[in-house]
Formats: structure tokens, C-alpha cells, sequence
């Protein structure tokens, strides 16, 4: 009996029969030819003709499959079962763009990492990630001012941003704000990485000069930069940039233009350009950084230094001549007034910037300071005399402490302060002080009438409490005080103290300290809730 089931059973597997299809493609319906057709498992396999039929022996096993195979179709398995006619229908998969060109295709892998979503290729070749962030900010004012200061909420930053990095060499970024009811474009370049020591970037981004300006918004300390910095240190200008890096040295030199600026912004300077045949403004920048460390990432030292010239911008309107101006809210910026300002320099010729700068990490523990100065040199007047120049300057002193064991983290290839690491599950707090100081007058002499531009002067004191959760969202809540001097007055718009009336004035000549301490002073409680993704 044994012998009789083995024979049966050789016989059965012994036996084979034809097996015919038809294939078609599920985008029109028609058939394709060279398809490929073979059993699961098999290496050989028969091709379908040009009427898209096939025909190939089995052996006889209903349990069987027909793999087919075609290079713009899904691959498709089918059970044979105990028939001899198999149709298939596959799956068209080639895409076309917007153009009509076909296009090839890549399966992309979706992440979450640390918050951030990610869209990334097989061999990691080309990856995209979604950079979110949404920061809202409520201020309280109080202290007796010689100009009201209404209490106010708003959207600081509404941020959208696409980033891509679309080989091993090319990295690409658009970076979109929408608030205060606008579209601003912030970042917007490509970035070619020609060894791991240098890179080319072009487009419109952050000049690199002052660390804290360059740092992203994301990882401030405090709810605003220091005055200085934001009226004197350059931003985002459309450029070419090359950016050197070494584990102890970064250097970068770049050369600038406009900024993107707004509607009105570039109106201006195409009609200035029109009407007075203006260049617009360029700048040459330069940084560089030394950072020696002990070769482990919870303590460091930075060293900067970095020089631009500059020649004027042209987007003023209204002006015969290419003009500067220097301003600067106070340390919140829902507090609207200017009260350091400078007003419109004309006869610019060009303008020099400097920076120094000095951090240093250790564990929880940071501090960073900057110094900054401004020197605008002017045209000779109509009879060929020369004009004074004028200097501004300005610097900022911060310390911080991460009070549940985090670690402050430096960014070496950016030279800059990031993320930091917490030292607990559910995150870490942040205590921190900052000074900062701006002088944009030039009292050159005793009299006033050899005096230049007296934009005004002051001082700020904040203190800061941050919270980073574990992922997503910080927390931070800012007091602050600042004081300015009589020559703060928002270009004459705003009261500055008594005059010996009694009444109050603008003109800081007509104070009478008398009546009370001339120059404006307040403090405020700011409240910020961040949220990025």
C-alpha cells in the first residue's frame, strides 16, 4: 500500500497541463506585452506576446501562483487553483508631472522624530521634514510713563517651513511667516555641500555675523533679542554665502543684496531704481569663529568676530538719496513704540559693522555676551567738504541655568546655542538674566550745534523662567525694565519729561530735571506659549 500512495503521487506531480491568460493594464484596458510570467519560486519565465497573451506548463498542484512582473505596472500574484485560463489586470503605476513628463518614482518612509515629522527614502538619499512653529505672546506694562502703554496679545511668529535634503549634496529650504495678518517670506535657498568641510549657499537667509540674531527663534532665551542687535546686526538678505567648517574653526564670507522685503519695500526700490538709476545696496560679511573645547558636548568656549561693509539699501521712498536708519523697539515687541531711532541719515556712502562675541558652557550653566558697533561714513557736501561720520554701538551681557540637571547644547557646525538637553522626563527649567545696553547718540563737543545724530540711548534688564516639554512646546514668561534717556523720543513723537512749565515736551532741550527724571522708563510681564512641530 506504501508503495502504491508513492507511486500515485509521483504520478500526480508528474503530470502537468498549459496554462493561458490574457494581461491587461488597469489604465486603459489594453494589453501589455513583455510581461513577465513564472511561477512563484521558479527562476525561469515565460514573456507575454504583443496581443498581451501568454501560455506556459504548470506542473499539476492547484496550489500554485503566477507571479507577473512588468516595469510600469505593480507586481501582481495570482493562485493558479485547478484552472488553465488566468487573465490578470495590473496595476498601472507610472506618474506624470504637471508637465506631461513622466517622472520616476521613490517609496518614501514616514517618521515622527523628536516631534518633527519626516519624510525619508530607502537609502536616505532624499528627505523631507515639516518645520512648524506658532508662538503667541501676551504683555502686561506698568510704571509711571510720560507716554501710555496699552496691554496687548498677538500671534509673534506663525511659521511654516519645508525642508529638503534632495541628494547627499543639495539641500533646499522655504520659510514662510503669516503673522500680523501677512505673508513674509523669512528662508529661502539651496545649499550645495561640496566636501563635509564647505558648502555654498544661495538665496535668501541670515547673514552670518551676530550669534544671537543668527540663533533661531525657536531656541531664544529670552522673548527678544537685545535691542542693539536687532537695530544694528544684518538679517536676512538675498546672497551667496561660503561656509567653512572645521571641529575647531568655522569661517564664513558672503556677499549680500536687498532683502526680499515686503510689497512696499520692493516698490520703492524698483521705482528708486527707475527714477534715479540707484544701485541697489550690497554688503560683504565675513565671521570668524573659534571654538576650543574638551571634546565632550556638556562644556565649551566661542570665540567670534565678524566685519561687514555695507552701502546703503534702496527701498525708502520719497528720498534723493540712498539713506540709513537705525531703530528698535524695546525688549517686547508688543510694545510698538520706537523709542530709539535715528531717523533717515541721508547722504550715505557706506557704513561699517562689527561684532564681538564670547560664550561658554558648562553642564546647565551659560553665558554669552556680544558687542557690536557701527561706523557710517557720509558724502562731502555740495562744496566737496566732508561729512562727519557717525557711530552707534551697542552690547548685551546673559547668563542661564537649567535647574533639573539638563545640559546646555552647542551647535558646533552652526556656531550657535540650540535645543537644550533636559535633565527630566517631563523636561527641564530655565532661569536666566540678561543686561543689555544701546548708545545711538553722537555728542561730539559741548555745543549741540556740533552734535551728529542723537537717536537716543538705553538700557534693559530681563529676567527670564523657561519650560521645554519634553517635545513640541515651551513655555516662557519674561520681566523686564528698561530705561531711556531724553534723547529717546521716537524721532520727536514722543514725551521725554517736563519743561520748566510744568507741562510735558518732546524737546529734550527743554527738560527741566526738576520736574522729574527725564527719559522714559518702564517695566513690563511677558508670557509666551510656543508651540513647534
Amino acid at each position: 500500500m506504501l508503495c502504491v500512495l508513492i507511486c500515485l503521487t509521483a504520478f500526480a506531480y508528474g503530470q502537468s497541463r498549459t496554462v493561458t491568460g490574457l494581461v491587461t493594464s488597469s489604465l486603459d484596458g489594453e494589453p501589455i506585452a513583455e510581461v513577465s510570467v513564472r511561477l512563484k519560486g521558479a527562476i525561469t519565465a515565460v514573456s507575454t506576446d504583443s496581443a498581451g497573451r501568454y501560455s506556459m506548463e504548470v506542473p499539476e498542484n492547484s496550489s500554485l501562483v503566477l507571479v507577473f512582473t512588468h516595469e510600469d505596472h505593480d507586481t501582481k500574484e495570482l493562485a493558479i487553483g485547478g484552472r488553465t485560463l488566468v487573465n490578470a489586470e495590473l496595476v498601472h503605476n507610472v506618474r506624470f508631472n504637471q508637465y506631461g513628463r513622466r517622472v520616476n518614482r521613490t517609496p518614501l518612509a514616514v517618521e515622527e522624530r523628536e516631534g518633527i515629522l519626516v519624510f525619508e527614502s530607502p537609502d536616505q538619499e532624499y528627505k523631507m521634514w515639516l518645520d512648524l512653529r506658532v508662538q503667541a505672546d501676551g504683555s502686561f506694562f506698568f510704571g509711571d510713563t510720560y507716554n501710555d502703554i496699552g496691554n496687548a496679545v498677538a500671534m509673534r511668529r506663525v511659521r511654516m517651513a519645508f525642508k529638503a535634503e534632495l541628494t547627499d549634496k543639495l539641500e533646499a529650504e522655504i520659510d514662510m511667516d503669516f503673522a500680523d495678518a501677512l505673508a513674509d517670506l523669512k528662508d529661502a535657498f539651496l545649499m550645495y555641500t561640496v566636501n563635509p568641510r564647505l558648502d555654498i549657499k544661495a538665496g535668501n537667509f541670515k547673514e552670518r555675523f551676530s550669534m544671537e540674531q543668527n540663533t533661531s527663534s525657536r531656541w531664544l532665551t529670552f522673548m527678544e533679542r537685545p535691542a542693539a542687535l536687532r537695530a544694528i546686526a544684518p538679517s536676512r538678505h538675498i546672497g551667496l554665502q561660503f561656509h567653512y567648517h572645521r571641529p575647531y574653526v568655522v569661517a564664513v564670507a558672503g556677499w549680500h543684496f536687498q532683502d526680499v522685503g515686503d510689497y512696499e519695500a520692493v516698490q520703492n526700490r524698483k521705482d528708486n531704481q527707475r527714477d534715479h538709476g540707484w544701485n541697489e545696496g550690497y554688503s560683504l560679511t565675513g565671521k570668524l569663529t573659534f571654538i576650543p573645547y574638551w571634546h565632550e558636548i556638556d562644556r565649551g568656549l566661542h570665540f567670534g568676530v565678524a566685519g561687514s561693509y555695507r552701502t546703503p539699501k534702496t527701498h525708502v521712498s520719497g528720498s534723493r538719496f540712498p539713506s540709513l536708519r537705525y531703530d528698535a523697539r524695546s525688549n517686547n515687541n508688543l510694545n510698538r513704540k520706537k523709542y530709539l531711532d535715528t531717523s533717515h541719515m541721508l547722504h550715505v556712502d557706506n557704513y561699517q559693522l562689527y561684532n564681538l562675541e564670547f560664550a561658554a558652557n558648562y553642564k546647565a550653566f551659560r553665558m554669552q555676551t556680544e558687542y557690536i558697533h557701527s561706523t557710517v561714513n557720509r558724502l562731502d557736501d555740495s562744496a566737496g567738504n566732508p561729512r562727519e561720520s557717525e557711530t552707534f554701538s551697542g552690547f548685551y551681557i546673559m547668563g542661564s541655568y537649567l535647574l533639573f540637571g539638563g545640559t546646555q547644547l552647542y551647535n558646533n557646525y552652526q556656531g550657535e546655542y540650540t535645543q537644550p538637553i533636559n535633565g527630566k522626563p517631563w523636561g527641564d527649567i530655565e532661569v536666566a538674566f540678561r543686561y543689555d545696553f544701546t548708545d545711538f547718540n553722537n555728542q561730539r563737543g559741548d555745543s549741540p550745534d556740533d552734535w551728529g545724530v542723537m537717536g537716543g540711548s538705553g538700557e534693559g534688564f530681563t529676567f527670564a523662567i523657561n519650560y521645554y516639554a519634553p517635545r513640541n512646546v515651551k513655555l516662557q514668561l519674561n520681566y523686564g525694565y528698561l530705561n531711556f534717556d531724553r534723547y529717546a523720543n521716537r524721532r520727536g513723537d514722543a514725551f521725554i519729561g517736563y519743561d520748566n512749565t510744568g507741562a510735558l515736551t518732546r524737546d529734550p532741550f527743554a527738560v527741566d530735571p526738576s520736574f522729574g527724571e527725564p527719559g522714559e522708563r518702564f517695566h513690563f510681564l511677558a508670557l509666551r506659549f510656543q508651540v513647534a512641530f
